[in-house]
């Protein structure tokens, strides 16, 4: 029963996702869903590539948090619009979530959203959201065997991003490992070691996303 159940919730939320990626492609919008570990540098990263992007792109951001709202008010204050996307406990955002929270942001001044999905490295790999691209993000300091544990976040992603990249040298990390293991799942996806203290590797994802997205 449970089973079926969980069918039912995985069409219905695939359904409510194409219509949402309908709605966005008659704005002519691109959403970007970044998902990663709590601590990964999801916020920080986003903060770098508007950083690189505004001015090519008009962007928009929804920030998803099982509750507070302190990332949005970071986002906010570069004078992006912004809209906080609370799961009140749900580990992973939903079509639903989003479609009812869209008409929130200008869309018709918009040409691309960063949507930061929860804080989570199974949940939000399974839930469609509307989305043009993936972004997973994995972090140094998370260590170097999460492809291994965490195969479908790593394989259903449009490229991965080894974050705070500066930090390698202070971390017991194998890289070749954690790239291995993603050309295994994953051999398409590009991999960007990047750091959002430093500026590594910002340009080049950038450039990947103003590619990917048609720009």
């Amino acid at each position: 029963m449970e089973v079926k159940v969980l069918h039912q919730v995985m069409e219905w939320n695939e359904d409510v996702s194409k219509d949402v990626k309908k709605t966005l492609d008659g704005y002519g919008i691109r959403m970007i869903n970044i998902m990663g570990s709590p601590g990964a540098g999801k916020t920080s990263l986003i903060t770098s590539l508007i950083d690189k992007l505004d001015g090519k792109f008009r962007i928009g951001v929804i920030e998803g948090d099982i509750a507070g709202q302190v990332d949005a008010d970071r986002i906010a204050s570069l004078n992006i619009p912004t809209v906080q996307l609370n799961t009140d406990g749900a580990c992973h955002i939903e079509a639903m979530s989003i479609q009812k929270i869209l008409p929130m942001l200008p869309l018709n001044d918009l040409d691309l959203i960063f949507v930061e999905n929860i804080g989570n490295l199974v949940c939000p790999a399974e839930f469609q959201i509307g989305e043009s691209m993936r972004i997973t993000i994995l972090s140094i300091p998370e260590g170097d065997d999460k492809v291994e544990k965490y195969p479908l976040m790593f394989t259903d992603t449009n490229c991965l991003v080894l974050n705070k990249y500066d930090m390698l040298p202070y971390f017991d990390f194998d890289e070749q490992r954690v790239r291995d293991h993603y050309e295994t799942v994953n051999p398409s996806g590009p991999l960007f070691p990047v750091s959002s203290r430093t500026g590594e590797g910002i340009e080049q994802l950038a450039a990947y996303i103003t590619e990917q997205t048609g720009k």
